[in-house]
């Protein structure tokens, strides 16, 4: 039971390359006045290389990918008592996310169960499964959830066709991402090596991965990783279908789409630079978009040029481009923002720390504040 001067911490998981020095999933609280992380508890030996992340929407059970060869996705619980002593403050605990902190960690609920592809390297629940994105196989993977958020196998699979223009990165199709659209209908996957994003219809699935459609963005941009804009935006903006953000590997862009829920169809509108002409150049390959809770700002990692870019988002046309600042670090493989939208968090791998900056909330500008030493850093999420 939660008491008078209980304390409560938020926690944020990070998920490393344990086959670069990685310590697989890192437990971390989050100062609630500064956002500061500090580590708690390694899950060293439960996952090889998750290098990706997400939580149930209960917050009970977190799942990862392994993005091995043969790949495996796998659960762990987060499921404690919500009392008990903190033993990292020394007071009562009523949160029981802050509790878990200090009960050894995430725990496994069984074995990482096989994907039937290769390199997964992103995740998502939808529609009572676990969907992976297999990169080096280029299909998409559905699991089935036990009634305890474990995963069951064997992996249903959809594989992609195709390839692009690019001879080292596009000779093949590779999936990249997995994220289910708003309604909770729809699932659409990036596909880096063939320049689209393929539609999934979730309705009548339980036989493995309906393909609805593949939306062609133009040739050679890569497409990694997707984000739909928030209500909140969406509330201002006319008329014509949401809004879905691109950002794309291969030529340092953000496609900008609509998107026809009832339909399941996206449309390409426009693209936006994420870097001025003096940081320009073949070596970058930008990573993860975050975007505001309040749909004002995005923000994307860019590697190679180890830069931030800051978008406005309008209601309307394409993104600016603001600016662009350090990571904080070397190879900005995922950029998350926490929940209240006041810190944005950069993972490094290369340099292997997290960076976290305090966001200024007038022109979303990100001011470096702190930062966490964590091997080979892959993504951030947010209990």
């Amino acid at each position: 039971m939660v008491t008078e001067g209980t304390k409560r911490r938020q926690l944020a998981y990070i998920g490393s390359f344990t086959s670069a020095g990685g310590r697989g999933i890192t437990t971390a609280s989050v100062a609630p006045g500064t956002g500061a992380l500090t580590a708690l508890h390694h899950t060293e030996d439960a996952v090889a290389d998750p290098s990706f992340l997400t939580l149930a929407p209960d917050g009970g059970t977190l799942y990862a990918v392994s993005e091995t060869d043969p790949g495996a996705a796998a659960a762990l619980s987060l499921a404690v008592s919500d009392s008990g002593p903190d033993p990292y403050s020394g007071s009562t605990v009523g949160d029981a996310a802050a509790a878990r902190s200090g009960s050894g960690g995430p725990m496994p609920l069984g074995a990482a169960v096989p994907v039937n592809g290769s390199a997964p390297t992103h995740l998502a629940l939808a529609a009572g499964r676990l969907y992976t994105a297999n990169y080096g196989s280029g299909d998409v993977s559905a699991l089935p959830l036990r009634a305890d958020g474990g995963l069951d196998g064997p992996a249903a699979t959809h594989q992609h066709t195709g390839h692009g223009p690019h001879e080292q990165r596009q000779q093949g199709p590779h999936a990249h991402a997995v994220v289910p659209d708003p309604t909770g209908r729809w699932l659409l996957s990036t596909d880096l090596g063939t320049d689209s994003v393929w539609i999934y219809d979730l309705r009548g699935d339980e036989h493995g991965p309906r393909l609805h459609r593949e939306a062609p963005l133009r040739a050679g941009t890569g497409p990694r990783h997707l984000a739909f804009a928030p209500p909140s935006a969406e509330r201002g903006r006319p008329t014509g279908g949401s809004r879905v953000y691109v950002v794309n590997e291969l030529d340092t862009t953000v496609t900008t789409c609509r998107w026809d829920e009832e339909k399941g169809v996206l449309e390409p509108l426009d693209e936006t630079r994420l870097l001025p002409e003096e940081h320009a150049g073949t070596d970058n390959y930008p990573s993860a978009l975050a975007l505001s809770p309040d749909g004002r700002f995005a923000w994307a990692g860019i590697r190679g040029a180890d830069r931030i870019a800051v978008l406005g988002l309008g209601t309307d046309g394409p993104p600016e481009l603001l600016t662009t600042v350090p990571c904080g670090g070397h190879w900005p493989r995922d950029v998350a923002v926490h929940p209240s939208g006041r810190w944005l968090y950069a993972a490094n791998e290369r340099s292997g720390d997290v960076t976290w900056f305090d966001v200024d909330p007038t022109d979303g500008t990100p001011h470096p504040t702190g930062s966490l030493a964590a091997p080979a850093p892959s993504c951030v999420v947010f209990a």
